[in-house]
């Protein structure tokens, strides 16, 4: 059995169109990641797989209708109608950028041709003129694993970013106060993403159990089949008058076999895939559980926030009225120096009147 290999690694910053408005880009990760195309020698299929630590934030099947966009020097993009998005990644370089690109046209003209001589293989296979002699098996095409390449990027945040918007640094308290509903809606919003993952790890964990249990009872008709062949090969070998007979049975049984114990191989290889996504299941779960305290906490800690900005409110509203009781004292002060100084005056006027007339 083949296994999918990477081919070609760089370094860029992964975006996400909205899917409410279909126009803003939204980065699903912090810094630059690890983007790679891998290549699926069994089914000959490429893809594009990007992981943010252990979740993966890019997952896309290349398909000989896709197209590779730039959009600037360091930034590009592609949709993906499987996955019903757009992907977008800021690379470092311009350099980066044209690399990555031409692997892209390089991978997708690959896909094309993978997909016509599949659907020749298929025709060649219907067309009764073209059908193999009988007990000849016909090869699969050998795919060619194109070779390794890998280019060492940049984690430093690339000067394309979408949508960077400069505005001025609120104060401490703002800050916390306006911190808490964002942290609200940031758990909010990954608590429905583990219910929907959760759901659907429900839906599926019910059907791989079916699936487990038919597959249970096809396991033991494959090993009650098989025994029932070794004893027939028992038998035919007894016979030593039909030794040619029994030697060409023998081989076809022993094909035969061969294939039920590959068939026994490949479903026991599901059932321990299955197993581990019950285990993701349940650590799943317990994501959840963590998440929905974290997010009961966030609530208590904005209600605390939200009582302690009332009470600096009202404390404002009684600065601001003593201050202009404050004010009104002194206007009335100052009236009042007004009317003495005004007195003074006149005081003085007179004593000069009276200081002229005794002289």
């Amino acid at each position: 059995m083949g296994k999918e290999q990477p081919i070609y690694s760089t370094r860029a910053h992964v975006f996400q169109i909205d899917p409410n408005t279909k126009k803003n880009w939204l980065p699903t990760s912090k810094h630059a990641v690890t983007v790679s195309y891998f290549y699926d020698s069994t089914r000959n299929v490429y893809r594009i797989i990007s992981l943010d630590g252990t979740k993966a934030i890019i997952n896309s099947t290349i398909s000989p209708n896709m197209t590779f966009t730039k959009t600037s020097q360091k930034f590009g993009q592609w949709a993906d109608s499987r996955a019903n998005t757009v992907y977008g990644l800021g690379f470092s370089t311009e350099h980066h950028l044209s690399k990555f690109a031409e692997k892209f046209a390089e991978y997708k003209e690959a896909a094309r041709l993978a997909k016509e001589k599949s659907q020749e293989k298929m025709e060649m296979a219907t067309s009764p003129s073209q059908e193999s002699p009988a007990g000849e098996l016909a090869s699969p095409l050998t795919p060619v694993t194109p070779p390794m390449e890998n280019i060492n990027g940049t984690d430093e945040l690339c000067d394309t970013t979408p949508n960077s918007d400069s505005r001025p640094e609120p104060t401490q308290n703002a800050l916390a106060f306006a911190h808490s509903p964002a942290m609200t809606k940031h758990w909010e919003a990954e608590l429905e993403a583990l219910k929907g993952n959760n759901a659907k790890l429900t839906a599926a964990l019910l059907e791989s159990t079916a699936n487990v249990k038919q597959w249970k009872q096809q396991l033991a008709a494959y090993q009650e089949e098989a025994e029932r062949l070794h004893k027939r090969v028992t038998e035919l070998e007894c016979q030593s008058n039909q030794t040619l007979v029994v030697k060409s049975q023998k081989t076809e049984l022993n094909q035969t076999i061969e294939e039920l114990e590959n068939t026994l191989r490949d479903k026991e290889e599901e059932m321990e895939k299955l197993k581990e996504e019950l285990e993701n299941m349940n650590d799943l779960m317990e994501q959840k559980d963590t998440l929905t305290q974290k997010l009961e906490e966030t609530e208590l800690r904005s209600r605390v926030l939200e009582e302690q900005l009332a009470g600096a409110e009202q404390r404002l509203e009684e600065n601001q009225e003593e201050q202009e009781n404050f004010r009104k004292s002194l206007r009335t002060l100052l009236e009042l120096l007004d009317g003495k100084i005004f007195e003074l005056t006149e005081l003085r006027d007179t004593l000069a009147r009276l200081i002229e007339e005794a002289s």
